[in-house]
């Protein structure tokens, strides 16, 4: 059940951890990322807790999609989904580089063709999270898309916390 402010959306599926290997291989990912040993569509997201106030952070696959950048959560409610949803902001970090972009979750009836996309291009790694197949049309997302969350990044347009463009590495060089 969660916590007041933590509200789910209806009909969201629970959350899905990650097995052990998962996680240990999630901290193995982050690192590599960060140093940009491993690129492609790889970054890694950071959040702050909502509660502990801490940064959380782990990799991520970011959909970019009819002109815009999504994240999806294929695991349901995930801590990460909440904490986004609380600090209406997360940071996208590859390559000593880290970006802020604010978040927005869009209405149910735009996550289909978002789903698909995001389904589509990340098959090899989301599929055993998704009861329909790679290829499947947006109409098949339909009555799925509740149990997904999904956010549309807009980035910041000046990181007003040190005055550096958002692009600034984290290193606090330029």
């Amino acid at each position: 059940m969660p916590a007041s402010g933590d509200a789910m959306p209806a009909q969201a599926q629970a959350f899905l951890p990650p097995r052990r290997i998962e996680r240990a291989f999630g901290r193995v990912l982050v690192l590599l990322v960060r140093l940009g040993l491993v690129r492609g569509h790889f970054y890694v997201l950071e959040v702050r807790g909502r509660k502990s106030g801490r940064t959380l952070a782990l990799p991520v696959d970011v959909l970019d999609f009819a002109g815009r950048r999504y994240l999806v959560c294929v695991r349901g409610e995930a801590n990460w989904v909440r904490n986004a949803r609380a600090a209406g902001e997360i940071a996208l970090v590859r390559a000593l580089r880290r970006e802020r972009w604010r978040v927005r979750e869009p209405a149910e009836a735009e996550k289909p063709p978002i789903l698909k996309a995001y389904l589509d291009r990340f098959a090899a790694e989301v599929q055993r999270f998704f009861p329909v197949p790679r290829g499947s049309p947006a109409e098949a997302f339909a009555e799925l898309a509740p149990r997904y969350p999904v956010f549309e990044l807009r980035r910041h347009t000046e990181d007003h916390t040190s005055g550096r463009s958002p692009s600034a590495s984290i290193s606090g060089r330029k």
